[in-house]
């Protein structure tokens, strides 16, 4: 990984207890373009069949895991770590939620400082002594009347808000078409709108001549909201000439 491409945080499971539950964190994982996995004295093996199987693809991060038997070590090399709780834990610490604990995971990893995030055993969660080697408490804002999350959940959401953090702009795969052509030029717009207007004319749509001006007004700013492109123009036409050549073809057919 080169000096300019961010580390992102290290994924700490504590105790785990299911090898399914660790290949699902590390599906999680890879998809927010992290890597980092630590384990704590798992219960299961995280090279299980099981495990890899539902990593789904993600099985190098598990395959390039540090397996460890305590807490500390997991985070010896770390500047700053978050654990991961909803319950209070009568400790004085700052709270943040995996929003506001991204932007501080992007803006330490710019100044090359390591971060972490502990989670706990699936049943029972993080220990008080797990939370206490964390600088700060991480905490989900959820239905307070149901907040229960299991483990690949919750780190894809922490993963997911730290990869959001680093994303600027729009969508490409959904703009890029968008962006390609551009909105039609008003000409080719315009020359839809008489297409359309004449064909409504000649179907009787537009035979109320007082309505007439504030019907065409009404169709023509429909079609200016949506920006249309060049191409979804073209489309446009070949609907309205294939309903006109239907009608035609019924009407000849239905006079023989």
């Amino acid at each position: 990984m080169s000096e300019t491409t961010p580390r992102g945080p290290a994924i700490i499971l504590v105790r785990p207890q299911l090898a399914e539950n660790m290949g699902t964190a590390a599906r999680a994982m890879l998809n927010c373009g992290l890597t980092d996995l630590r384990i704590v004295s798992p219960r299961a093996n995280p090279l299980d069949d099981r495990a890899i199987a539902a990593a789904s693809g993600a099985d190098k991060v598990l395959l390039s895991a540090r397996v460890v038997e305590h807490t500390k070590d997991a985070v010896a090399d770390l500047n700053r770590v978050w654990a991961t709780t909803g319950r209070d834990r009568y400790m004085t610490k700052p709270v943040y939620t995996p929003r506001e604990a991204a932007g501080h995971m992007r803006n330490l990893d710019s100044e090359g400082l390591r971060t972490g995030v502990l989670f706990g055993p699936e049943r029972t969660g993080l220990e008080n002594d797990d939370v206490a080697l964390a600088d700060t408490v991480l905490t989900v804002p959820l239905n307070p009347d149901y907040c229960s999350l299991n483990l690949a959940q919750a780190v894809l959401l922490i993963g997911y808000e730290w990869f959001q953090a680093g994303v600027s702009g729009s969508l490409p795969a959904m703009t890029k078409g968008w962006r390609d052509s551009g909105p039609a030029p008003k000409e080719k717009l315009v020359h839809f709108f008489e297409h359309l207007e004449r064909e409504l004319d000649e179907c009787g749509f537009l035979r109320i001549a007082d309505k007439r001006p504030v019907m065409v007004r009404n169709i023509r700013n429909m079609f200016q909201r949506a920006n249309l492109t060049g191409q979804e123009i073209q489309t446009l036409h070949g609907i309205v000439h294939e309903l006109v050549t239907y009608r035609h073809k019924k009407g000849k057919a239905e006079s023989s």
